[in-house]
């Protein structure tokens, strides 16, 4: 498939790149591929299947480091090569858990020394993968150096010789290289459950209005079209969030992966207006209480059962909304950010009308910002549609889910599991309405 879609090519002003062969629909396949590398997020080591990432409450635990969790027998023979050599060290770090990077940079170190994996057949191979060191601030390479010193004592003794390696991929070389080359692995409803190493995938280049979109089926990466592509025509992602303004992705896409957007979206500031309406002195407030909002949601999602911690960040949240409804609009990036927060709190306390005020009140500026087939606006529109239909709102519910199944039949693909999910969701709206 790689070699029909796509070419690897020089781009005059961003380095190495990807490009179509042919022209592309949008909703066609570019690429699929599974990681070299990748591991759980540490926030689901609990709730999600280290092999297939399926979630679970009551997954079988890996006897030797009791870290590592499956849904099922299969799964953990499945991966057990990949699990065998950190087990452990994770055995030994015991109750300590690193960080995500150094649990992928031991994987990555793990499978270069076996030499059974190669990547040879990738695009872009890990040590042509760009580490950037020379362009990071001293405080981030301070950073990294205490990582490094982390990925030691994780890797302990016994793989102490790491001379074998290929030259240049030192453990913070590595390291470094992950922070600009990994990428988050999704579930369908874009919660981030686990991170992964995708050798040919991190040379896509970024655009704020990208032509593809990654969507993760388990840990497998589906590269997906999401508009007309020429042949020859640059392939791209979006490394950021949309829902910032130009100077904030600038900002975030200069620290993280070292380069100034000259995107039109950035060059025009386009839309940013928008995403800042209204009295300055009100959505810098609500810019400063979200950090702790969502950190309060993060908790609660681990957590699962507090309810106590959902009704802090909904009391808060209200307040907030309440006391600046009249000076900034509900298009403002905060307001949205705060709309969103506040309806999975409604949600998690079965407030089920007062979460769909919240969703429909958001529904327009996810439409305002996510104009191209995109997978947040879908998730968003089966969202509101799950809440209209319980609350038996059926052609309000009809609609939102013909929408949202519209844009995932393009960002998903029609036999993604979501997808499924809509289009039987849509099918039980039209078969209540039709006994009407």
């Amino acid at each position: 498939m790689m070699a029909v879609n796509m070419e690897r090519f020089v781009s005059e002003a961003k380095g190495n790149g990807l490009r179509a062969l042919r022209e592309i629909k949008a909703g066609e396949v570019i690429h699929s591929c599974e990681p070299y590398a990748f591991c759980i997020a540490k926030d689901f080591l609990k709730t999600a299947c280290q092999s297939c990432l399926k979630r679970g409450e009551s997954l079988s635990r890996c006897s030797q480091c009791k870290t590592a969790r499956y849904c099922s027998a299969q799964c953990q023979k499945q991966a057990w090569p990949d699990h065998k050599r950190e087990c452990k060290c994770l055995k030994r770090l015991q109750p300590r858990i690193p960080t995500d990077s150094v649990c992928l940079v031991a994987r990555i170190i793990f499978k270069l020394l076996s030499q059974s994996e190669s990547d040879q057949e990738e695009l872009y191979s890990i040590v042509e993968h760009q580490s950037h060191l020379a362009d990071m601030s001293e405080e981030k390479k301070e950073g990294l150096r205490h990582l490094c010193m982390t990925l030691q004592v994780y890797l302990g003794e016994e793989n102490h010789d790491l001379s074998p390696l290929p030259p240049g991929l030192d453990p913070i070389s590595l390291l470094a290289r992950v922070t600009c080359n990994c990428f988050s692995i999704s579930d369908g409803e874009l919660q981030d459950v686990g991170v992964g190493l995708y050798p040919s995938m991190s040379l896509l280049n970024h655009d704020c209005q990208p032509n593809c979109v990654m969507i993760f089926e388990g840990k497998r990466l589906m590269l997906r079209a999401v508009r007309l592509i020429r042949p020859c025509e640059e392939l791209t992602i979006s490394y950021t969030d949309i829902l910032a303004t130009s100077k904030e992705r600038r900002s975030h896409l200069q620290e993280q992966y070292h380069f100034l957007c000259q995107c039109t979206r950035c060059s025009t500031e386009d839309k940013d207006c928008d995403m800042l309406a209204g009295e300055k002195t009100a959505w810098t407030s609500l810019r400063d209480a979200i950090p702790h909002l969502e950190q309060l949601q993060s908790e609660q999602r681990i957590l699962h059962s507090r309810i106590r911690g959902w009704e802090e960040l909904l009391k808060e949240g209200k307040a907030f909304l309440h006391r600046y409804a009249d000076v900034v609009p509900d298009r403002n990036i905060y307001v949205l950010r705060l709309l969103d927060l506040a309806m999975d709190a409604c949600i998690s306390l079965d407030d089920y009308e007062t979460a769909l005020e919240y969703g429909n009140r958001a529904l327009e500026s996810y439409k305002l910002y996510y104009s191209d087939p995109h997978p947040s606006r879908a998730v968003e529109l089966l969202r509101v549609g799950k809440l209209q239909h319980y609350q038996g709102r059926l052609e309000e519910a009809q609609g939102s889910f013909t929408q949202a199944y519209d844009i995932m039949k393009v960002t998903h693909g029609t036999a993604h599991a979501l997808t499924n999910e809509v289009s039987r969701k849509l099918s039980e709206c039209q078969a209540e309405l039709g006994r009407v």
